[in-house]
């Protein structure tokens, strides 16, 4: 039986409640952004069909669409894309056309389109998607043969114990969304089990502390 991405209507209603502050929030390491956005763009080959997945405010998106031939930037909270929307118009006034769209979906709601991708990212996403074997699934479903994923995800399972136990209680409050706990090692397993080989496991982080690897994985 088809697994289904789990993503509760609390997750979509946090993400809407906290879109503003996000929105205004500086990156928490520049750097390590740049390097991963010069690596994705690298990886993007001449025509390419690009979704992204958790896009959030767009921040990615408006940075790498115009490698691309066209760029889907999807996420669950409506108010995160109404935010995406208003940046890309902004954008829009002062450059040429950008081949960039942005909508509220998920994987789940994608794939029953029957469009296939040349590659799919997922920048701190994976963690927040619910059950990791199922949203990989519906990765592997949206890329066509041989298409990339290239994600970079916290792998809660990989950091401190006390942050561990301190997303719970966090939740508990209204405070944090549903996170999936999972170390590097078998976020690894997942995506090979998935039908996907690793190309590439790097890490971009400017502090030794970052628990959030690059990967690139070609669907087989």
């Amino acid at each position: 039986m088809e697994q289904k991405q789990q993503i509760s209507g609390s997750d979509a209603r946090f993400w809407d409640k906290t879109a503003r502050k996000y929105s205004t929030s500086p990156i928490g390491d520049e750097a390590g952004f740049e390097r991963t956005l010069a690596r994705t763009r690298a990886l993007m080959v001449p025509g390419a069909r690009v979704l992204e997945l958790g896009c959030g405010t767009g921040t990615a998106a408006l940075r790498l669409a115009d490698a691309t031939e066209s760029y889907l930037a999807t996420d669950i909270s409506a108010n995160m894309i109404a935010i995406a929307q208003e940046r890309l118009a902004g954008a829009q006034q002062n450059e040429q056309s950008i081949p960039l769209s942005f909508r509220q979906a998920t994987a789940d709601t994608l794939v029953d389109e029957h469009i296939r991708y040349d590659a799919v990212l997922g920048f701190n996403y994976l963690h927040l998607a619910g059950d990791l074997p199922a949203v990989l699934g519906g990765i592997h479903s949206l890329l066509a043969p041989g298409g990339l994923f290239i994600s970079k995800t916290p792998c809660v399972g990989d950091m401190s114990p006390l942050i561990r136990l301190a997303i719970p209680v966090m939740r508990l409050v209204g405070k944090a969304p549903s996170v999936t706990t999972f170390s590097t090692a078998s976020l690894e397993e997942a995506i090979c089990a998935a039908g996907f080989e690793i190309l590439e496991n790097e890490r971009h982080g400017s502090k030794k502390s970052d628990r959030r690897p690059f990967i690139v994985a070609r669907a087989l």
